[in-house]
């Protein structure tokens, strides 16, 4: 049997590294990072979003406000709010919790967010210096990959990668991050030909199509390092992959689960880079 890599168990990790900082800051009297979220309507899925978000930020010891705006809130007053979050120095990152209500122009509004502040990686300007190779805030998925592919013991110079989904918020991000790290990168969608035989030449293989257990053995080389970002629910109410995790894991040389995967990396990916934005604004301010 491949390695099962919980996301979980890193997540946990890490946010206790973060809790151990937010502390140390604390004591010495310092300023702690905090995180604003910005929900504009009752979408139940976002409300229950910004709730694990701001219990993880509770855990990890930084500082959260919730910014909750009607579903009728115009563009102006939208964008208002977050030049408000720019210009506060007491917020270190801000997240437009997406997707908006039904006219808003979201990605007007997240041209608006500071770069600076922009731990969902989301900004023009970011997401331009993460395809150039420049340090910059990353979509957290993509870094969570990353960070996971670390905890296989996956070097990535000179493996063959395929990336199966080509979203802005996961595929793209995650192709980029894989070819800075020197891998060769396939970009598969839902047009590529011959998608078993390119998946079964991966030695790093990113499912990321929203089918569940859509990649069996046949779609699997033996010894690749798996990432199933999917996170289907079947019709008895559990939680699944895009990956057939049974078929495949004795095939692989290791392999993430579903759920206890990605998912906890997502929300540990923001904190790093609340924590990251805050550092950046002390060096900035030459200390808080």
């Amino acid at each position: 049997m491949g390695k099962i890599i919980y996301g979980s168990e890193v997540s946990s990790e890490l946010r206790e590294e973060l809790r151990l900082e937010a502390e140390h800051l604390k004591q010495e009297g310092k300023r702690i990072p905090k995180l604003a979220v910005i929900l504009a309507g009752d979408n139940p899925a976002s409300l229950s979003y910004v709730k694990g978000k701001a219990k993880a930020c509770e855990a990890a010891g930084i500082l959260e406000e919730t910014f909750h705006l009607d579903g009728s809130v115009s563009q102006k007053e939208l964008e208002d709010l977050i030049h408000q979050c720019n210009e506060n120095a007491e917020i270190d990152g801000i997240l437009l919790q997406l997707p908006l209500p039904a006219g808003l122009d979201e990605n007007h509004a997240i041209e608006q967010i500071s770069p600076h502040k922009d731990v969902d990686g989301l900004h023009p300007l970011n997401f331009g210096k993460v395809h150039l190779g420049i340090p910059a805030f990353v979509p957290c998925t993509p870094l969570g990959i990353m960070e996971l592919l670390k905890r296989m013991g996956c070097d990535c110079d000179g493996k063959n990668a395929v990336v199966v989904g080509r979203s802005k918020l996961v595929g793209e991000p995650a192709a980029r991050l894989l070819l800075n790290a020197n891998a060769t990168v396939t970009i598969c969608h839902s047009h590529t030909k011959n998608l078993k035989e390119i998946c079964r030449n991966a030695d790093i293989l990113i499912a990321a199509v929203g089918k569940p257990r859509f990649f069996n053995h046949e779609y699997v080389k033996e010894g690749a390092y798996v990432i199933d970002v999917g996170i289907n629910r079947l019709a008895d109410g559990r939680l699944t992959g895009d990956v057939d995790f049974e078929d495949v894991k004795d095939l692989c040389a290791a392999i993430t689960p579903v759920p206890k995967g990605v998912g906890p990396m997502t929300i540990t990916m923001l904190l790093e880079n609340t924590m990251k934005a805050y550092r950046e604004a002390v060096n900035e301010s030459g200390g808080l």
